[in-house]
């Protein structure tokens, strides 16, 4: 059931930005963040990018979450200073535990709507927009921004877009994707690959900001590599590799933040998932929507190739219910047990 409510409480003697789950579009959408949750407690969560005039004038309820979900962040694109305060209130009410304005996403729809990463060429109206929701909300107003555009690439200028958009705007908190955006000529996708990481700047970004809180984004693939990169920094965040190999997460609640409990089992993660199965159907949801964020859960384990095929081949065909990952899990529970065996 979808409703607001109010942040969780902080389990580990850690912040949740330690790490956390980058906002994707078309990803990390409720469904995705709802099982993001059974696998841990303590990474926090961010939406897709859901842009001002979404919120303001488009239909349906695009601040709808599940209770489960926090800590979650909304993730904000755009650059009128009043559209993005009002949006931030509406957010701070429905429970939000931060808002975190989006400087980083590349694609052209997103620079004709004078929002995203094309934002890093004008600092001091970040500092406004940011400004504008600190004012108005009691929550953690955040920016996630890369380390540059085109061929304003020096760390001179990025420098002065952190010192500006800190400093007039009130941002203490920033995630900083280690590669520049070029805005003409590369699609998003290529910008997530083609643009050289460095993250010896972002590492220098931080002793240069000692006082700011900085996380880090772009490319970690394992628990491994971010260990590394909190040895510099205050927070990592991964991408496509959460996503993709969800089973990473379950790791991350005693890797990263301490606690004690068990790992979660991935088997008993998808059982787990039934209710929330059931519930959507009953409001209409397509089962397909939820079961493509949950194919990569068994990744190298015995049986995990049957498993995609099943639930991809059959998770859209009208009617298609639990019974369809009960039967997708048969394959890995079967694969498992004869691995038992050998």
């Amino acid at each position: 059931m979808l409703q607001s409510g109010t942040p969780a409480e902080n389990l580990a003697p850690f912040s949740a930005n330690r790490f956390s789950v980058a906002p994707m579009l078309d990803w990390t959408d409720r469904h995705c963040r709802y099982f993001h949750r059974l696998l841990s407690k303590q990474t926090l969560l961010y939406t897709e990018m859901i842009t001002t005039g979404a919120i303001l004038h488009g239909k349906g309820d695009f601040l709808a979450y599940n209770q489960e979900e926090h800590p979650v962040a909304l993730q904000l694109g755009g650059s009128d200073p009043s559209a993005l305060a009002l949006c931030a209130k509406m957010a701070e009410e429905r429970g939000y535990d931060e808002i975190n304005l989006n400087v980083g996403c590349p694609s052209d729809r997103v620079q004709n709507g004078r929002f995203g990463a094309c934002l890093m060429a004008d600092a001091p109206l970040v500092a406004d927009c940011v400004k504008a929701m600190r004012d108005v909300v009691s929550i953690p107003v955040t920016v996630k921004t890369r380390i540059g555009i085109d061929d304003q690439d020096s760390y001179e200028f990025l420098c002065h877009f952190i010192q500006t958009v800190a400093e007039r705007g009130g941002c203490d908190n920033f995630i900083i994707h280690a590669r520049k955006a070029i805005l003409s000529g590369l699609s998003p996708k290529e910008n997530r690959d083609i643009p050289p990481l460095n993250y010896p700047r972002v590492y220098q970004l931080k002793r240069d900001f000692s006082h700011l809180t900085m996380a880090i984004n772009g490319g970690v693939k394992t628990l491994e590599e971010v260990k590394e990169h909190l040895s510099h920094l205050d927070g990592v965040m991964m991408g496509r590799e959460a996503y993709q190999n969800p089973g990473i997460l379950a790791r991350v609640d005693s890797e990263l933040f301490g606690s004690k409990d068990p790992i979660p089992d991935s088997i008993a993660i998808i059982e787990s998932l039934y209710p929330y199965i059931e519930a959507q159907l009953a409001q209409g949801t397509y089962l397909g929507h939820i079961t493509r964020h949950i194919l990569g859960i068994f990744q190298g384990i015995p049986g995990a190739r049957q498993w995609r095929r099943y639930l991809s081949e059959n998770a859209h065909k009208p009617g298609s219910g639990v019974p369809v990952v009960e039967q997708a899990l048969s394959f890995v529970i079967r694969g498992k047990n004869d691995d038992n065996l050998a």
